[in-house]
């Protein structure tokens, strides 16, 4: 089977001030990165429902964001998240790429899936749009497959630079989620200490020191992430791919490398068919050096093409 790749033109309309990192060229980087790589079941990102969003967010949220995208220009909702016309649609059609692409991969239609969509989603909590986030992508992600597909047991992996406090509030009380976020410590949003375990011991946070490099996160992996999920035997794999640990990545300090990516996407690969038929969507995050993301992206589909069964 192949692997599929979300993505679609309104996500390039969600426009942010000029300097922005979370711009619309990490999408175009992006597409070009892959437009020559051949076998790649490329799909458009479906606008999702309302339903969809309320798997982990309130109707009152929905309305505040759909209420606060401006008719021209752009608005501020924090001093990091901005909002343009055409914001709204974009959100939407990252929420319904990642309920599609956990349809398609449960559904057998794909091995796997990467979902190429912004703006992401792993700092969104119930009610709090912050971090570059409108709604919680992968959270949503995780919801549908449990209360719709009726999975018991999915792996959230999040090795963006950043922690995923979003996702971790989102599924902070589900116990049929295990949510794993290695991130750079100290630095924003401040929170992902490991003391936060959830409410049923299902958060498992492991912070790496600024500078530090693939050496160090491999060593953390293989020695507490990477048996924790095997012990878990999960029924579906969702990775929050954050590629602003590279060491050329503007917004932090971690000294990750493309290869630091492969590996690492190589080792959930290997749980995956393990224990789930292979079964892994993963989401776009961070990134914010235009060629290190595109080049990284490019090494973390291509192990997803090896590894689509």
């Amino acid at each position: 089977m192949a692997t599929a790749v979300y993505f679609h033109e309104d996500c390039l309309k969600h426009v942010t001030p000029a300097g922005h990192p979370e711009q619309v060229a990490r999408l175009e980087y992006i597409a070009r990165a892959l437009e020559g790589v051949s076998g790649l079941d490329r799909r458009a990102a479906p606008e999702c429902s309302d339903a969809d969003i309320l798997l982990c967010h309130p109707q009152s949220h929905l309305d505040a964001i759909t209420a606060a995208e401006p008719a021209s220009g752009s608005i501020a909702l924090d001093g990091d998240t901005h909002m343009s016309p055409g914001s709204v649609m974009a959100a939407r059609r990252a929420v319904g790429a990642n309920v599609a692409a956990v349809d398609a991969v449960l559904g057998g239609e794909v091995g796997n899936a990467f979902v190429a969509t912004r703006p992401p989603g792993h700092h969104a909590e119930q009610t709090t749009p912050m971090g570059f986030c409108l709604f919680g992508n992968v959270a949503i992600a995780a919801k549908h497959a449990m209360e719709r597909h009726g999975l018991n047991r999915v792996t959230i992996v999040d090795f963006d630079v950043h922690h995923g406090n979003g996702t971790q509030a989102l599924l902070w009380d589900e116990p049929r989620a295990q949510f794993f976020s290695s991130h750079q410590s100290p630095l924003w949003p401040g929170s992902g200490n490991p003391n936060e375990t959830g409410g049923h011991n299902n958060i498992w946070n492991h912070p790496l020191a600024p500078h530090s490099t693939g050496v160090e996160m491999r060593k953390l992996y293989e020695r507490e992430i990477l048996p924790a999920i095997d012990r878990f035997e999960p029924e579906l794999i969702l990775i929050s791919a954050g590629f602003d640990a590279h060491a050329d990545d503007p917004l932090a300090q971690l000294n990750w490398q493309a290869e630091d990516f492969v590996w690492l996407t190589q080792e959930l690969c290997k749980l995956a068919n393990r224990h789930c038929q292979g079964r892994v969507v993963s989401t776009l995050e961070g990134g914010y050096d235009l060629r290190a993301l595109a080049a990284s992206v490019a090494a973390h589909v291509e192990v997803l093409m090896e590894n689509a069964q």
